[in-house]
């Protein structure tokens, strides 16, 4: 009977476990940057992640460089207020200031700060490095070891232009879900090198919309950037791709809630 009783007891903890686990959006509304541009918020700010997590993005995209010290930051471009981040200690970055008042926000601040909610996902995109191939390796794997340390795996899914840097994160981390930016790679070739899917420039879909259907066979996921023109979005929903990127997230629930 007490042997009934514990199986009965541990079926119920893993169920509310996974329910627990499974909580997060599910409605393809990736916010690009955060969602920045109806409030007019700093890109990849933390105002802009908590205004993505408001609206009920399923994820929230932010870029990631690192510095001359090897600190990860989050910022789109590759300098900060035209102080280069790769050449730049973080300690120098911290002499500038985000429209908002906010300094520029480490990887471990933002996700620190996305851990917090369970609605929204972190898409981190590491970017490729100016400098060599060596350090876009690097990059990849410290973002992967940053996630891992704060134990943030269950929130971030990553993208990357750097094919180099994304097969690293692979290998960091086999359990990692890797999509791959830059659109000249096939279905076929990302799934033989672990990828979980691509995430291509809405020009490089409309091109060759087989893909779509390529990956979707292969189980691998899709989605485009960015998206902002509302035919782009129905003709993207229409293929029932799994995610879109949009600087105007709001106009895409629109879209959506009327379908």
């Amino acid at each position: 009977m007490r042997k009934i009783l514990f199986l009965l007891l541990s079926m119920v903890f893993l169920s509310s476990s996974c329910t627990a686990q499974s909580t997060f959006h599910v409605n393809k509304v990736i916010a690009h940057r955060g969602a920045w541009k109806a409030q007019g918020l700093p890109q990849n700010s933390i105002a802009s992640l908590q205004e993505a997590i408001r609206l009920g993005c399923e994820g929230s995209e932010f870029d990631v460089w690192m510095t001359a010290d090897d600190i990860l930051v989050v910022n789109h471009d590759h300098d900060l207020q035209g102080m280069d981040i790769e050449t730049s200690t973080y300690e120098q970055l911290l002499t500038k200031t985000l429209p908002n008042g906010e300094k520029i926000p480490t990887l471990k601040e933002y996700l620190t700060e996305g851990m917090k909610q369970q609605g929204t996902k972190l898409i981190l995109e590491f970017k490729p490095s100016r400098i060599n191939v060596e350090r876009s390796e690097k990059v990849g794997e410290m973002s992967v070891k940053t996630v891992q340390e704060l134990k943030a795996e269950k929130w971030v899914d990553y993208i990357t232009f750097s094919y180099e840097g994304g097969k690293k994160a692979i290998a960091t981390d086999p359990k990692a879900n890797v999509a791959y930016l830059t659109g000249d790679k096939s279905p076929a070739q990302l799934k033989e090198d672990g990828f979980f899917g691509f995430d291509y420039n809405i020009r490089v879909l409309r091109l060759k919309p087989e893909w779509i259907t390529e990956a979707q066979q292969l189980g691998l996921t899709t989605n485009a950037w960015t998206v902002n023109s509302e035919e782009d979005m129905k003709w993207l929903l229409d293929l029932k791709v799994n995610f879109i990127t949009t600087d105007e997230p709001e106009k895409l629930f629109e879209i959506i809630s009327k379908r």
